[in-house]
């Protein structure tokens, strides 16, 4: 299959662009001499030149303006992915809070868990994007502190059962 049948009609391929061109320059200077045909030429090069230093500062401002386009979505995507850690950090804390007032009064140590430093390094995490190694040691002594009450409190609630005396018989 040639590349005209698969082109539309009066519309030549790259090459055949830059083929036809030369074949028009041709049949034009054909009558001229070698030295004619050289001044010629000679007084084509700064177009030529001057061409291409258009289409090359084109082609930069193009690749400019798609840079900035990519910075501008990234940028956007950012500021986008920091308001969901921001909501997403707010429910997490509320949730926590409100469980640990839900539970305060049955659970005392539970709700230490909950509204402690846990809630404090989880927001610094969402919110601040930092987690320091205190933060970790401070929820981890706070729960440490909070198993150790549990233990406590659960101790007394447990009474020893009545000795049973032996059944009649």
């Amino acid at each position: 299959m040639s590349s005209e049948a698969q082109l539309p009609a009066g519309q030549p391929s790259g090459d055949e662009t830059v083929l036809s061109a030369g074949a028009r320059i041709a049949m034009q200077w054909r009558d001229l001499g070698a030295e004619q045909l050289g001044a010629a030429l000679r007084a084509m090069e700064p177009e030529l030149r001057r061409e291409h230093r258009e289409r090359m500062l084109v082609l930069e401002l193009q690749r400019e303006a798609e840079q900035r386009q990519h910075e501008d979505r990234q940028r956007e995507r950012a500021d986008r992915r920091h308001t969901v850690e921001l909501v997403v950090g707010g429910v997490i804390a509320l949730a926590m809070l409100g469980s640990g007032v839900y539970v305060a009064p049955t659970n005392g140590w539970l709700s230490a868990l909950l509204c402690g430093p846990s809630l404090l390094a989880l927001v610094k995490v969402f919110v601040l994007r930092r987690s320091d190694p205190e933060d970790m040691r401070a929820v981890s002594l706070a729960g440490r502190i909070a198993s150790n009450a549990a233990a406590q409190v659960q101790q007394p609630q447990q009474q020893p059962l009545p000795p049973q005396s032996p059944p009649v018989v």
